[in-house]
């Protein structure tokens, strides 16, 4: 019942969306499979044709790079789902799955399923930042940071680190050795090795097979492109302008799920790629619904569908965002920043 004698407030909404999501949240395991088999099969596909262009027509061999990085970002999203044991009924066949597609994803699969898990535990809490989440600074943060500290923060806003350097740069060199959480963790050293292992010794015997050039030359621009997607969908589900950031006291777990994070209402046939990732409130209300099954929550309750909305064209407006402002409870890019505090200025 709403709290507030017959007014709905956001929180009592959110509480109830989660009683309703929660129905979701049974995996089948035919679709499951049906989904692993339209992805998997798809992706080998395009790697052999790019494998056997790549010699005598490159140009076909990086035409067909964007279709099959798209089909490595929906197995990520099948990893995704079993790092939140969503995929199957059975956790250790979920992180089994997880494990084997994070040799494809370079992504170490129990790493990534802790960081992201307090990712969902704290994320739109502005006294847990740091692990899982892309940096946020509030305005008065960054205007109390001296020059030099401004300027780095500047720069790892822009789009430019953040979908092209920022990518290569965590999937490629930092889950080979993420210290932000083994330091804390060390039991998951020894997946992080193994992962790592699994790379290598996947690289070396296709290497030997096809040639280490040639695999180079078709699996990179595929990472390139798959990680950089990857980010950009992982920022705009939560960097948008009236997403959700809150002090410990005043943070609530229902609110900040529905109201910090997007609902991305993709255009066919990007929402099948990305497996329904961008109907983000909704699985941050609950993390246990398979990817399949978001979509039919949605549905099934349009009601859903009004908060923290997002189209394609209106996403890109999303870069120019940096930081929290505290007094609007906005984010707000860099140019607002005489207007959000003029007294700093």
């Amino acid at each position: 019942m709403p709290a507030t004698g017959g007014v709905e407030t956001t929180r009592d909404r959110a509480l109830r969306w989660r009683r309703i999501a929660a129905a979701y949240g049974e995996p089948s395991l035919r679709r499951s499979v049906v989904q692993l088999l339209t992805t998997v099969v798809p992706f080998a596909a395009l790697w052999a044709a790019m494998s056997l262009t790549v010699g005598q027509a490159y140009w076909a061999t990086l035409l067909l790079a964007p279709v099959a990085a798209a089909f490595l970002m929906r197995l990520f999203m099948i990893q995704h789902d079993c790092g939140h044991r969503s995929f199957f009924r059975s956790a250790r066949l979920n992180d089994l799955l997880g494990s084997a597609i994070g040799v494809l994803t370079l992504t170490p699969h129990g790493y990534w399923r802790t960081a992201h898990n307090i990712h969902h535990a704290t994320s739109g809490n502005l006294e847990k930042r740091g692990i899982g989440d892309v940096s946020v600074l509030t305005v008065r943060e960054y205007l109390a940071l001296p020059k030099w500290r401004r300027l780095a923060y500047r720069i790892y806003r822009h789009p430019a680190v953040l979908l092209v350097v920022g990518p290569l740069y965590v999937f490629v060199l930092k889950y080979r050795l993420p210290l932000d959480l083994l330091s804390r963790h060390r039991d998951m050293i020894p997946g992080v090795l193994a992962t790592n292992g699994a790379i290598a010794a996947l690289a070396v015997g296709m290497g030997l097979w096809i040639g280490f050039a040639e695999v180079a030359m078709v699996h990179v621009p595929i990472v390139l492109l798959s990680a950089a997607a990857g980010v950009w969908l992982f920022y705009v589900q939560h960097q948008f302008e009236t997403t959700y950031w809150r002090s410990d006291a005043a943070w609530d777990f229902h609110e900040a799920a529905v109201h910090g994070s997007s609902y991305y209402d993709l255009p066919q046939p990007l929402r099948w790629l990305t497996a329904d990732i961008g109907i983000h409130h909704i699985h941050h209300l609950s993390s246990r619904i398979p990817n399949y099954r978001l979509a039919e929550c949605l549905r099934d309750h349009p009601e859903m569908k009004d908060v923290s909305r997002l189209t394609l064209r209106g996403s890109l407006r999303c870069l120019r965002l940096a930081l929290w402002d505290e007094e609007s409870e906005r984010l707000v890019g860099f140019r607002a920043l005489p207007g959000a505090l003029p007294e700093a200025a």
